[in-house]
Order: structure tokens, then C-alpha cells, then sequence
């Protein structure tokens, strides 16, 4: 792992929320799984519905941004740091993909992505200041209620917008394994009930927000 100084570090931070927001930020190369089938027609109603989805989908992205930057800020642990950005990585090709996606299906962004990512980044700077445990638990959590959204996605979105069903799916997938890794930590200390909620009601807030704005 390359140690850089705090300054350095601020400086990636504001790089990082610069590419987030204007759409530049590069992942892990892989291939958008929405590329590999073609969407069947579709009604102008499930046009709107897919493109409410992919917005809020898509500021969910550019708030995982936030909240990795976060969580990685002070974080001395060098296995938490190379796994912190490695799903950053992985969490930029969703971005990638669900702004590829809100285009194709005539939507547009939230007009709100500076604040989810600033809050989020807020909540996962706290995170990782409360020590190990408190940050796992919270990545854990956070991931958990992120997997159980895109499940509800699959169940809501037009059967005939397949690639849309694609990047939902494989976001799923991706999900799942950070959460899997948070709390097969040595350190996973899992979230009491006040703060879970505490999550849920804040997500519901931005998924309500961002379908909006």
C-alpha cells in the first residue's frame, strides 16, 4: 500500500468528488452488463418507471463515492484501506453504468448528487472514526440495505427493459460480496437496532428526494 500525507489525501478527495459528480470517474474496466442484450419495446410508462429507478440507483453511486472517501480519509488499517478501494472501484463501474442507463432511457441525474455525496461522506468519515468495528458494521449495514433496494428494483422494473434488469443484477451481486467481506471481518461488530433504523429512514428520504430532484 503507497502511505501519502493529508494533504495528498484531500486533494484525491476533492478528485474523486469532481469525477463523481461531472461523470468522469473511471472503475475497473469492466463491461456495462446492460451492453450485452437489447431492451425490447417499451411503453412510455415503463420508460418513466425505469428512468425514476435508474436516477435514484444512480445517486445511490455517487453517494457510495462519498461514503468510501469517508471511510478511507483516516483509516490506518491496511487491509480495510485496499478493501475500501477496491469496492470503490467496483461501486464506480455501477456509477458508470446507471449514468450510461438513466441516458439511454431519456431520464436525467438528481439534481441533488453534490448532497448525497457530502452527506454520505459525512456518515462514512463518523463511521471510521468510531474505530473498526463501528465502520465495518456500518459498511455492513449499508451495503445490506443497498442489496435489499435493488431486489425490490427486480421486482418493479418492466420485464421487458433487460438491460436495465442486467446492471441491477450484477450491482446485486457486487453488494452482496461488500457486505459478505464487512462482516466476515475479524472486527464486525453489527450495528444496534436504533442506528439501523436511523439508516433506513435517511435512504428513504434520499430514494424519495432523488426520484423527485
Amino acid at each position: 500500500m503507497i502511505k501519502i500525507n493529508h494533504s495528498d489525501q484531500f486533494i484525491c478527495l476533492f478528485d474523486n468528488f469532481l469525477k463523481t459528480i461531472s461523470g468522469s470517474l473511471s472503475g475497473t474496466g469492466r463491461k456495462n452488463p446492460g451492453d450485452s442484450v437489447q431492451s425490447k419495446d417499451m411503453t412510455s410508462k415503463e420508460f418513466r418507471l425505469s428512468g425514476k429507478l435508474m436516477r435514484v440507483n444512480h445517486a445511490g453511486e455517487v453517494a457510495a463515492q462519498g461514503l468510501y472517501q469517508g471511510q478511507l480519509l483516516f483509516e490506518k488499517n491496511e487491509n480495510m484501506v485496499n478493501y475500501f478501494h477496491k469496492a470503490a472501484k467496483e461501486e464506480a463501474d455501477h456509477l458508470i453504468w446507471t449514468s450510461s442507463q438513466v441516458a439511454k432511457l431519456n431520464s436525467r441525474e438528481s439534481y441533488l448528487n453534490s448532497l448525497w455525496y457530502w452527506g454520505a461522506f459525512m456518515l462514512g468519515l463518523g463511521a471510521s472514526l468510531s474505530g473498526n468495528e463501528k465502520s465495518l458494521g456500518f459498511l455492513a449495514e449499508t451495503e445490506r440495505q443497498v442489496a435489499n433496494h435493488l431486489d425490490s428494483n427486480l421486482k418493479i422494473l418492466p420485464k421487458n427493459d433487460e438491460s436495465s434488469i442486467m446492471i441491477v443484477q450484477t450491482m446485486l451481486h457486487d453488494e452482496t460480496e461488500h457486505a459478505l467481506w464487512a462482516e466476515n471481518s475479524d472486527n464486525f461488530v453489527k450495528l444496534s437496532k436504533l442506528l439501523k433504523n436511523f439508516m433506513k429512514n435517511g435512504a428513504k428520504i434520499m430514494i424519495s428526494c432523488s426520484q423527485r430532484i
